[in-house]
């Protein structure tokens, strides 16, 4: 009598040769362009989103909070930049966790990323047309949305080479412009310390932590803001010139040029013009600190234009190319529908770049209509949520690998080693109490909590009766499962090959 299958059996469909030559990435981007594709998804934290922690934790809040995420992200960088070596695939976190963790962890952490680069980029919209629309008030907010998509996932759907060298021009004239800003604000004079305190306490506290601890806590995701989607250069690694020696280069390169970079806005940024107070409600937080040095008129603003154009674009348009790479990856491998895989002649994902680009302008509509007054920070909340799941993720499949899977080639190794993963960890946990924690950020976590579950739920009566096991990530991973396991039965253990 045959044995009744298990409500948690994975099973495998088997697919034509053809599948995979139609789902091919071409590519050969070396240690600089990745690096701009790293620092540059990141740069817009430096322009805007970041300050909204000053008016949650004060100047001292935001600080604490920013050096807590900057260990995380030290921590997880030098892990990851050992995982991308030793399982070089399009999927990034989703390959690492899958490998770590089997095929629901996998999905999960592929899902929570998911969340995390489609959001971003409606979050970077959003503070795009906080700067632009001074200039054309007449436009609705909705037409600069869709021109900005329409722009950037075009140059992402034409070619990925072009699509790196865009980001890394990107990068560069933005950094050239935060230097410009640091530079005038410092040797101006228009810098004073004491406007890094301008915020009034609350009763009971002190003038320095004006919010208390809790302010701390209240911070961190907005600290999170200056490093979020660094850890997207493991996507790139079907596209790069040997991932082995360039993705761990970028990654460490970058995450201490956004340190230098964090640490420069947080002092420079909140002592400028009203101080901590007027920039932790604003907007535009560098153009508030421009009009300081050059007075209100039209050398700040083209200069703040300038900013839009280079600061916030360059992250928008490295992040579409994260959102592409996950969606294409999930859907190679069958978790979600397979037509999104596709990449045609260009070899680049069109289907999950577009669809991408469509569910992004819905979550920014739909939160501007809801009458929210802060939808920046709203959207950032959500961002930050699906990024903090990940993190935790990734690192525990770090140490599940170091430990379990010590044969794994890894041509690259972290100096921290599982020490270093299990602090990143512990830090990750730290950001995802902080988020829960909040009140004010619950009603954007309700919202991915229930993308959470709706995914979940596809996943157990749909993708998991079709993957494909010839998909890279999965491949890798069923093989190191079947050397592992010789003796039982790959059914045994909860799959069903084809």
């Amino acid at each position: 009598m045959p044995r009744p299958k298990s409500v948690t059996l994975i099973n495998y469909e088997k697919v034509n040769p053809s599948y995979l030559q139609s789902r091919k990435l071409k590519g050969s981007a070396n240690q600089y362009l990745l690096w701009g594709l790293g620092v540059g998804a990141v740069i817009s934290g430096d322009f805007f989103g970041w300050n909204f922690g000053l008016a949650a934790g004060g100047f001292w809040g935001l600080a604490i909070a920013t050096i807590l995420m900057a260990i995380m992200y030290v921590c997880m960088v030098y892990s990851i930049a050992e995982l991308s070596t030793a399982l070089p695939h399009a999927g990034g976190f989703y390959s690492f966790t899958r490998s770590a963790f089997g095929s629901f962890w996998g999905y999960v952490c592929g899902v929570a990323m998911l969340i995390e680069y489609v959001v971003t980029p409606a979050v970077i919209a959003v503070g795009i047309t906080g700067y632009l629309k001074p200039f054309v008030p007449t436009i609705p907010l909705y037409l600069l949305w869709l021109l900005a998509y329409g722009i950037f996932v075009a140059i992402n759907i034409w070619s990925v080479e072009i699509t790196f060298y865009v980001g890394f021009l990107l990068t560069l004239v933005s950094m050239m412009m935060l230097g410009i800003f640091y530079i005038s604000m410092l040797a101006s004079g228009v810098f004073e310390p004491e406007l890094l305190f301008n915020i009034p306490p609350d009763p009971g506290q002190a003038s320095w932590l004006p919010k208390g601890s809790q302010g701390i806590f209240a911070a961190i995701p907005y600290a999170i803001w200056f490093y979020l989607a660094i850890e997207q250069l493991p996507l790139a690694a079907e596209e790069t010139e040997q991932p082995e020696r360039n993705l761990p280069r970028a990654l460490i390169f970058g995450v201490f040029t956004l340190l230098v970079l964090s640490l420069l806005t947080l002092v420079l940024n909140s002592g400028v013009g009203g101080g901590a107070l007027a920039i932790g409600q604003s907007s535009v937080p560098l153009q508030d600190g421009l009009e300081t040095y050059f007075g209100k008129g039209s050398t700040s603003t083209l200069v703040s234009a300038f900013a839009l154009i280079c600061g916030l674009v360059a992250s928008f348009h490295a992040i579409i190319y994260a959102y592409g790479r996950v969606l294409f990856s999930l859907s190679r491998a069958g978790y979600l529908p397979r037509w999104l895989s596709v990449t045609g002649k260009t070899h680049t994902p069109y289907r999950a770049l577009i669809l991408g680009a469509i569910v992004g302008l819905l979550c920014t509509v739909i939160m501007d209509n809801s009458g929210s007054t802060a939808l920046g920070a709203v959207l950032l909340n959500m961002a930050v949520f699906g990024a903090v799941i990940s993190y935790i993720l990734v690192m525990l499949s770090y140490i599940q690998l170091k430990l379990n899977r010590p044969d794994l080639p890894r041509p690259y190794q972290s100096p921290l080693g599982i020490f270093g993963a299990a602090v990143g960890a512990i830090l990750a946990f730290v950001a995802l109490f902080a988020c829960l924690a909040i009140p004010a950020y619950q009603p954007g976590i309700l919202g991915v909590s229930i993308f959470l579950i709706v995914m979940i739920l596809y996943f157990f009566f749909h993708s998991k009766n079709h993957l494909v096991a010839q998909a890279p990530e999965e491949k890798t991973a069923l093989l190191a499962l079947i050397q592992r396991r010789k003796a039982v039965s790959p059914e045994d253990k909860g799959i069903n090959l084809p």
